[in-house]
């Protein structure tokens, strides 16, 4: 068919998976097509109904924060993720839990299968009618609307102690409890059961009892229905990251063993169950003897494309609010997602972009504290340093994969930084082996400028504790660099140094590189910094090299000594110096058309630092 419509494979698989191609069937891990299809246009729908012109109507706002299903779709610019229905229905996995990094649609998807599992009042069908899944069939359309749903996010259940997490646990299983009102007068639960429902209404109910609220739940539901309920819990894992961070771990742990485990473990009262988080705490015995899980995280095929936003669906996106001009920007800053295979965008910061007139700045940092990144980096090792600042660079490095790691595996494996940070939407695979123990040795990097400006921020604070020094001495290293002043520069490294005492003592070449390459790093929008990389006729320490013909090409050489007088400081700074000519290394810029350089000699001596330069033009 790609043949014959004059298109790419990809987009005729992002045709099918949209549902625009009427009989398109998708059978193991391809597509059949009716051999008379046509092939759809980006203006039209499936029934054959045109779109109006786009200057004709009032462009729909944007969802942003919008986690109600029937508001989103029918107030709001919907991008069309039914077909995790489909998906689901054909798989039947009894419990299927769904990892993913935050603010990639979780919620709004979890609220969309409980409006169209769920036994309402009224004729919920109707906010199905014009999707992809009512296009696929009876054998899905006879699912709708028949089923009893507890649900329940914890998405908002951030607190500082166990105390306060368990009252909005509490709170929560009330709202749910209430919104089954049905049961308080149903003739076919026995009075105990009654009794139950009544004290957790009421708020009664203690933490033992209401570690088993969602087992007695699905029971009072299923006699009531004649139909065992489906759960749905979005964003499991949040109070446990927060009991983590806050010292409650092991309270939370223990209550969330039990609550679960009475939910999803041989509970003969569910048809299905859903959740949604960030991590698989399997380690924590939370899933306990749960053989009937399916697990679907990033790294799965399965349900690739329905969180967050495929290539097609941006590009529509675009074309409806006339940006279209824009796709490259949009790209570089909040493509280079890979879950399974398929290319993903975040979908919080591309709505944003867009909602904010194309203005590229990181939006999905700002929606939270980033505990993970402070967690992490208060175990990394020199090697997990390293390699931070590898993936600071731009490079891609080899890392570990545990999809089974948990927050405190770290303290044990400060290497486990990788699996929690590709979870938690900070890294990409860019290629992927299994091994016999079930981890993946992976091929890692930062996806986009987004993350990478996390990264500036966060962890670079961390590794030149400039918490501590104050960023204004950080920043005018990197003016002084930006406008030539080496005199500045010198007294800025100087100042940061003196400063930072404690964090100095160990002193070392290594570590002067790290130092001056963290700070560099703050002037990645000019520059695209490179680290011991073979350049002439050896390895440079920091290549600079512009983005733009409008600044120098900058390469460093470091030198380090102990104890060193002026004089011999002096002299250390002018051997770097001739290290770079020596051995050639600004081939690198040669070859890349850069003929305004600066080359840099620098020494270090304990807290002292010298610096001496040589401009040519070649």
């Amino acid at each position: 068919m790609a043949l014959i419509w004059g298109i790419s494979e990809r987009r005729v698989t992002e045709f099918c998976k949209d549902g625009k191609i009427p009989g398109a069937e998708k059978v193991s891990k391809q597509w059949q097509i009716p051999d008379n299809a046509q092939r759809p246009t980006d203006n039209r729908i499936v029934s054959g109904r045109y779109v109006k012109s786009e200057s004709a109507k009032e462009k729909k706002p944007l969802p942003i924060g919008i986690s109600d299903y029937i508001r989103a779709q029918s107030d709001y610019y919907y991008v069309d993720k039914t077909l995790l229905i489909k998906e689901f229905l054909d798989c039947k996995a009894l419990v299927s839990l769904f990892t993913r990094p935050r603010r990639f649609g979780k919620t709004l998807n979890m609220d969309m299968l409980r409006v169209f599992f769920e036994i309402s009042s009224e004729d919920t069908s109707r906010f199905f009618a014009d999707k992809a899944i009512w296009r696929c069939g009876p054998e899905y359309r006879a699912h709708q609307g028949k089923y009893p749903v507890i649900f329940l996010t914890f998405k908002d259940v951030k607190f500082d102690s166990w105390d306060a997490t368990f009252s909005k646990i509490a709170e929560l299983l009330q709202d749910e409890f209430g919104r089954h009102s049905e049961l308080k007068n149903s003739n076919k639960l026995e009075k105990y059961e009654k009794d139950y429902y009544e004290k957790v209404l009421n708020g009664q109910a203690s933490e033992v009892e209401l570690s088993s609220a969602l087992l007695k739940l699905s029971k009072m539901l299923s006699e009531h229905y004649d139909k065992a309920p489906i759960i749905i819990i979005d964003e499991y894992d949040t109070p446990i990251q927060e009991g983590y961070s806050k010292e409650f771990y092991d309270e939370i742990i223990g209550f969330m063993r039990n609550f679960f485990s009475g939910a999803f473990k041989d509970n003969r009262n569910l048809s299905y169950g859903f959740l949604t988080g960030i991590l698989r705490i399997s380690q924590e015995s939370i899933f306990s003897g749960l053989n009937n899980l399916m697990v679907n995280s990033v790294m799965d095929d399965e349900y690739d494309e329905f969180f967050g936003f495929t290539e097609s669906e941006v590009k529509d996106m675009l074309e409806y609010y006339g940006v279209s001009d824009k796709e490259k920007e949009l790209r570089d800053w909040y493509d280079g997602y890979l879950f399974g295979s398929m290319e993903i965008y975040n979908p919080w910061s591309v709505i944003n972009y867009i909602s904010k007139g194309c203005l590229p700045q990181a939006y999905w940092v700002n929606t939270g504290k980033n505990e993970i990144l402070d967690d992490v980096l208060r175990t990394a090792t020199e090697e997990v340093i390293e390699k931070l600042n590898l993936l600071l660079m731009g490079e891609k490095v080899i890392a570990k994969i545990d999809q089974s790691v948990v927050y405190r595996s770290l303290t044990e494996d400060p290497a486990n930084i990788y699996s929690l940070l590709l979870v938690a939407g900070y890294l990409k695979v860019f290629g992927k082996k299994l091994q016999g123990d079930g981890t993946w040795l992976c091929e890692v990097a930062i996806p986009n400028r987004e993350i990478s400006a996390v990264y500036k921020s966060e962890v670079m604070t961390h590794l030149m504790q400039i918490g501590a020094i104050g960023r204004a001495t950080a920043n005018k290293i990197a003016e002084s660099l930006y406008s030539m002043d080496l005199k500045k520069l010198q007294e800025g490294i100087g100042e940061y140094m003196k400063k930072s005492i404690s964090f100095y003592d160990a002193g070392a070449e290594g570590f002067y590189h790290g130092m001056v390459l963290g700070l560099v790093a703050l002037m990645d929008d000019q520059y695209n910094i490179r680290s011991n990389r073979e350049s002439g006729d050896g390895r440079y320490d920091i290549c600079m090299i512009p983005r733009t013909d409008k600044y120098p090409g900058i390469i460093m050489e470091l030198k380090w000594g102990k104890d060193l007088s002026d004089k011999a400081l002096n002299q250390l700074s002018e051997e770097a110096l001739c290290q770079i000519e020596e051995n050639g290394y600004a081939t690198e810029m040669y070859e890349e058309g850069i003929k305004d350089i600066i080359i840099l000699g620098i020494a270090f001596s304990g807290k002292k630092c010298v610096i001496v330069n040589k401009k040519d033009v070649y």
